[in-house]
């Protein structure tokens, strides 16, 4: 069986369960650089909507980053 490439997995993700963000890919995947390929899909024609999300981290401080969710 042929191993299906990061941006296939991501791509797959998005279909499928709807949204993911740079930790889901990071664990699910072990994708280090989501935006780069949501970037590679949007340059391949999928609609994908980019919401900036914001939460805190460890230490009690703000942090922001995104979500993808892919528009049919």
């Amino acid at each position: 069986m042929a191993k299906l490439t990061q941006k296939a997995k991501v791509l797959r993700h998005l279909q499928e369960i709807g949204t993911i963000t740079p930790i889901q890919a990071f664990f699910d995947y072990s994708v280090m650089r989501l935006a780069v390929i949501v970037f590679r899909l949007k340059d391949e024609g999928y609609n994908i909507e980019t919401t900036i999300l914001q939460s805190e981290n460890k230490f009690g401080e703000p942090v922001r980053y995104a979500q993808y969710k892919l528009i049919k």
